[in-house]
């Protein structure tokens, strides 16, 4: 699903972002709601320039949130993994040839427009200043998988996540 929202920009750059696990829930500027085979519900959650998503499975809540957080120190790591919880988390930053952001985005945005199980909030201003939030519905083996990107053509980087969370 492809939005254009109605917000100014707000992030600054990769260097701005942290990672919360277990954050409250922020205000967002879009959700999607989605229901999963085995009674998981997901909602991603598109917040400024960054993202946050809700997990419900059972007993398991859990919230990931990336994004420029007012109190906590800019920190994205690049590898997180916590086998008791089942989370496993990463984080690329790509500064792409000039041109390459614009032409990553572009083909992002066609890819995931139309999917169900994906959102894409535009930002005004600039056609290359988006977040991206695309699930896999089924990854198996009990898992549940999502993918982000941010990008910030004001300093070219795109900002690459991945996470896997293996329910017990």
């Amino acid at each position: 699903m492809l939005v254009t929202l109605d917000a100014p920009y707000v992030d600054t750059s990769a260097a701005d972002l942290s990672l919360a696990r277990d954050d409250a829930e922020r205000s967002a500027l879009h959700v999607l709601d989605l229901d999963l085979p085995g009674a998981i519900r997901l909602e991603l959650r598109l917040l400024g320039a960054s993202h946050q998503v809700v997990l419900r499975a059972g007993d398991v809540v859990l919230t990931e949130t990336v994004a420029c957080l007012p109190g906590r120190p800019p920190e994205l790591p690049a590898t997180v993994l916590d086998e008791a919880a089942g989370y496993r988390f990463a984080a690329t930053v790509l500064r792409p040839p000039p041109a390459g952001l614009r032409d990553r985005v572009a083909a992002l945005r066609a890819e995931l427009a139309d999917d169900a199980f994906a959102l894409v909030g535009v930002f005004p201003g600039d056609a290359d200043a988006v977040t991206a939030l695309a699930v896999r519905p089924e990854p198996g083996g009990g898992a549940v998988a999502w993918r982000t990107w941010h990008a910030y053509p004001q300093t070219n980087e795109l900002v690459l996540t991945e996470t896997v969370v293996t329910l017990r």
